[in-house]
């Protein structure tokens, strides 16, 4: 089948599909679609056996059938037989999809996919109902209001998920490592639109939260940056990317490009001409030169994996965390006659070094695996030498009395920031490889 570069309206979203769907939108005008010659009358051949189940079923099923629902049934099952991304939506799902990709949507706030046959959290979104509940990614979900989703489409499990704000959803999850299933009643919000969180860590180190990617997310992070740079600069960023399940594929490409002055940031490849494209970076105005580390996990996907994979390529950061999703494919929707549409696979993006993130993902240059904290620490004694500071009369060092009127200053300032440090076991561990390579460059090596 040929697609002809005629009014196509690129959406450029990635992702699975999120309770507000994610992924990589095309909308060609069906008038633009070519049949396909069949040398050998396979096809038709086919489309003949499918004429008489049809006739079949009109005519002996044990109650009358409309035309139109075993249309529809028919079309949804070719699709779902190609990949988990691939569907068909009839024209109140069309509508809802519109209605998504303009940001403006409720639900309980996870992208889901289909992995083995089975509806798959990719991840929650931080600060939604679903992130709340502790819902995490690789949940199972078994059932939604006690409807087995086994045979269940993505386009329905969404339809069941969403709803207005304030109503009650109930999911029924397996996690790994469970003897049983547990249920989770969900009240439906609003997805939080705020893409960008950024806060200090220490003095000289920043940290930007990108929860997914949105029409906003670059100018976001602009600021965020210009914020946390000041006057002083910064010695390094840290940039999280944990439990993204992705979004708008221009965003991620002007994150990356923020920390890029050229060089390729993604690809995508498909059978039509149509689905290749090409993304490159631009000489920035701001110059960021201090290093970078990005987390990741296995909640990271999509738009996510293409800004880990341009920076981990271009030398640009260091990548610390577990693997990421792997979901590399790109989604075109294409609408059909009554306001339907199907949403077909139709090509895959690459990092810059060439590499197919679909069904591997992105591998962190340092593996760490997150390790929860203890929920209730335990106070132990832990032996104190003593030191000159702690002798009575001891005498006073050069600006201790200032120093300690500027720790209890910053006291609550860092609070936030220490809390996050000491919960969080990736988060130290990408801190001090900023200040191991903060150090290491400022280390005067002599020739021999």
């Amino acid at each position: 089948m040929k697609l002809e570069r005629v009014n196509i309206i690129l959406y450029l979203l990635f992702g699975a599909v999120l309770v507000g769907i994610m992924a990589l939108i095309i909308y060609i005008n069906p008038g633009n679609l070519a049949v396909a010659e069949d040398n050998d009358n396979t096809t038709y051949h086919q489309l003949k056996l499918f004429s008489q189940v049809l006739d079949l079923v009109e005519r002996n099923y044990v109650e009358p059938v409309k035309p139109k629902k075993l249309i529809y049934g028919a079309i949804q099952g070719m699709l779902s037989s190609l990949d988990p991304h691939s569907a068909f939506m009839k024209p109140e799902d069309f509508k809802e999809l519109q209605v998504e990709t303009k940001g403006k949507f409720t639900g309980i706030g996870i992208e889901i996919t289909i992995k083995d046959g089975v509806l798959t959290v990719v991840s929650p979104i931080e600060g939604t109902p679903a992130f709340k509940a502790g819902i995490q990614a690789n949940d199972k979900i078994l059932k939604i209001n006690g409807k087995s989703t086994k045979n269940m489409t993505l386009i329905q499990a969404v339809k069941l998920l969403r709803g207005p704000k304030g109503t009650t959803v109930t999911i029924s999850i397996y996690r790994s490592g469970w003897n049983k299933l547990k249920d989770v009643k969900l009240v439906r919000d609003v997805i939080p639109i705020k893409s960008v969180r950024s806060k200090m860590l220490e003095n000289g180190y920043g940290y930007v939260r990108i929860t997914n990617f949105q029409s906003k997310t670059e100018g976001e992070l602009r600021k965020a940056l210009k914020e946390l740079e000041g006057k002083k600069g910064l010695k390094g960023l840290i940039i999280d990317l944990r439990n993204n399940p992705g979004g708008l594929l221009d965003q991620a490409v002007a994150v990356s490009d923020e920390f890029l002055e050229s060089g390729l940031i993604v690809y995508t490849d498909g059978r039509l001409e149509d689905s290749k494209m090409r993304f490159y970076a631009k000489p920035n105005r701001v110059h960021h030169n201090y290093p970078l580390v990005v987390l990741v996990n296995g909640g990271s996907a999509s738009a996510s994996e293409i800004v880990a994979g341009a920076l981990q390529d271009n030398k640009r950061a260091v990548i610390v965390g577990t693997q990421t999703f792997g979901k590399g494919s790109v989604q075109t929707i294409i609408p059909l006659e009554e306001g339907a549409a199907i949403r077909l696979t139709t090509a895959r993006y690459y990092t810059p070094s060439g590499r197919s993130i679909q069904a591997k993902g992105i591998t962190p240059d340092i593996e760490v695996p997150f390790i929860p904290p203890a929920e209730k620490e335990e106070k132990k004694d832990v032996f104190h030498f003593i030191k000159e500071k702690d002798l009575e009369g001891h005498l006073k060092g050069d600006g201790e009395e200032i120093s300690k009127q500027e720790s209890n200053s910053k006291k609550s300032v860092e609070n936030d920031a220490e809390k996050m440090l000491k919960k969080d076991n990736q988060l130290r561990e990408g801190l001090r490889i900023l200040k191991a390579f903060y150090i290491y460059k400022e280390l005067k090596v002599k020739g021999k």
